[in-house]
């Protein structure tokens, strides 16, 4: 089995760089699963229903978010719009699963491919530098207890890298993978563990690579030098798709292969 998973989605030129290639890769590579994360989608903050629709349109399973999710408010009323054993596309767009209690939206999912192989989808975010959530290590102890499914993939949204080691290699042999998002640089580091799990500690952005993480530079420059806040706005320059491939037995969830994608325009 074949997992394509994509970086965080930034903005109208990550959205147009994943249109450009998603197609022929899953073609090209037979991939079975796709799940892209699709928090920055929107102008570079949060993700609208529409853009959610065009990302499924695309090929994505599942649509994984982060910290920017409630950005878009109306994301919030999609998700809450189907119940939890739902399989309808608001279903499919999760948010991280450590949220506090009654907050809008499902943390994880699990479905079923055509071929009848099952999967499910983890998201959660990290606590280090990243604001108040629940133990995201005692959380997906709590979810792997649930989920029936052998193929696991978790979204750990997290800044430090440090966090995101500890996650990957908590879970080794207990997942199929644990990969990285929220800091937009693409890591070297893809492997299986010795359980197991596919691990990277940040898949990177899908958007443009002329900027700061995804902003316009001079905005972000602006705001280092003279200290004072401005509007940030999505840059457009030199976009690339950045995903990893993973290979597994869909029988028993382990991962045998990685391999980190980068694909310009």
């Amino acid at each position: 089995m074949r997992i394509l998973f994509v970086g965080d989605v930034f903005g109208s030129a990550g959205r147009r760089i994943v249109r450009e290639h998603l197609g022929h890769v899953i073609e090209q590579r037979q991939v079975d699963l796709v799940v892209i994360n699709g928090e920055n989608a929107a102008g570079g903050f949060g993700l609208t229903p529409a853009i959610a629709d065009e990302l499924f349109d695309l090929g994505a399973h599942v649509i994984t978010t982060g910290n920017h999710v409630w950005d878009k408010r109306e994301i919030i009323e999609y998700m809450n719009s189907v119940p939890a054993d739902s399989h309808e596309r608001a279903r499919r767009v999760i948010r991280p699963a450590n949220y506090v209690a009654g907050t809008p939206g499902y943390g994880f999912y699990q479905g079923q491919l055509a071929s009848g192989q099952e999967y499910a989808i983890i998201n959660m975010q990290g606590r280090v530098f990243m604001g108040s959530s629940d133990d995201p290590f005692r959380v997906a102890d709590t979810l792997l207890k649930q989920i029936t499914a052998k193929v696991i993939l978790v979204d750990f949204h997290a800044e430090a890298t440090s966090e995101k080691a500890a996650l990957g290699w908590y879970l080794d042999g207990r997942v199929t993978a644990v990969l990285g998002t929220h800091t937009h640089v693409p890591t070297a580091d893809d492997r299986v563990l010795p359980g197991g799990t596919a691990y990277q500690t940040d898949v990177g952005m899908s958007g443009p690579y002329d900027s700061i993480i995804g902003v316009e530079k001079e905005l972000v420059l602006q705001r280092f030098l003279t200290g004072m806040p401005g509007k940030f706005e999505a840059a457009k320059g030199d976009p690339r798709m950045a995903a990893i491939l993973i290979e597994c037995d869909g029988a028993t969830g382990k991962a045998s292969s990685t391999q980190r994608l980068l694909l310009g325009e």
